[in-house]
Parts: C-alpha cells; sequence; structure tokens
C-alpha cells in the first residue's frame, strides 16, 4: 500500500498557527492539488484537531478517517480509530484500498512516519510568513527523501513531490 503524507507549509516552516487554525490561508493550486491527490487515493486519515478545521465534515468521494480517544457522532463517510498506523494501513489494504493520504495534524503526520509507513510527501510551500506555529513533526526524525517533482505556479507556490529512501 501507498501511504503519502499531504501538507502545506509556511515559507518559514510552519503548517498552521495552532491546532485549530483553518488551511483557508493555502492557495488555489494547493486546493486543487489536495482534491486531486486524495481523491485518487480514497482515503484520508487525521486528526481530531484536522477534522474540526474542515467543519465537521467528511470530505466527497473520500473515506476520511478520523483519530479520536472517544467516537465521534456517526456520519456516513467518515470513521473514527484508535487503531495503530500499522493496524489501520492493514485493515484499510484488507478492505481493498491501495493507497491512503495522511492529513494531518503533526501528532499524526509524526505517528505515520515514525512508524516507518509513508513512502511520499506531497509538500506544497506557500510564499507566507507566520513567525510561530505547528511544525509538521512532533519529534526529532531522520529521514533522507528524493525529490521527484518542483513545480511554481504562477503566484509563486512551490508544489514538490518526495519519495521516502528507505
Amino acid at each position: 500500500m501507498t501511504c503519502f503524507i499531504i501538507a502545506c507549509l509556511t515559507a518559514d516552516g510552519y503548517i498552521g498557527k495552532h491546532s485549530t487554525h483553518a488551511a483557508m490561508w493555502t492557495s488555489k493550486g494547493d486546493k486543487k492539488r489536495f482534491i486531486e491527490l486524495t481523491t485518487r487515493a480514497g482515503v484520508v486519515v487525521m486528526g481530531q484537531n484536522t477534522w474540526t478545521t474542515l467543519g465537521g465534515k467528511p470530505l466527497k468521494n473520500r473515506l476520511n478517517i478520523v483519530y479520536s480517544p472517544t467516537p465521534l457522532p456517526h456520519i456516513p463517510g467518515m470513521e473514527t480509530t484508535t487503531k495503530s498506523p500499522t493496524e489501520l494501513l492493514a485493515d484499510l489494504a484488507a478492505r481493498g484500498f491501495k493507497e491512503v493520504a495522511i492529513c494531518g495534524g503533526s501528532q499524526i503526520y509524526t505517528m505515520f512516519m515514525k512508524a516507518g509507513l509513508v513512502n511520499k510527501l506531497y509538500l506544497t510551500i506557500e510564499p507566507v510568513v507566520f513567525g510561530d506555529g505547528m511544525r509538521l513533526f512532533k519529534e526529532d526524525m531522520d529521514y533522507k527523501l528524493e525529490m521527484q517533482e518542483c513545480v511554481k505556479t504562477e503566484t509563486g507556490t512551490l508544489l514538490l513531490t518526495y519519495d521516502v529512501i528507505r
């Protein structure tokens, strides 16, 4: 199974100002890429804070899996989980999924990266500076990446694709 992280960062390396900061600051190019890649995957995984910043509604045409210590109200197209990343990916593979998009936030990105399950990173770098905020990962890591693609949009946004070197 392909497991990828998809995230948007400021030029100074932040994914948001705080845990409830909605991603409305990202460009149209980032939003278009997010929709294309996550719809192709068919399943998105996120933490409860990210779910809340999306308005608590499932992203269309995708199974939405939300990490939450307590079950959330049942909504069609959304499931809650407390499974380990390895257990969750095994469950998704058994259900026929071939790709999964890890959509944040920092704690969820960290869990999947530290579990050694991430194959790819789709990172968008926006020409914005926050000065302070939330980092992509919450813990020290040492992974090597190989750039596969770098596209600059008309607005100066960078769309980066990296493979994780095993």
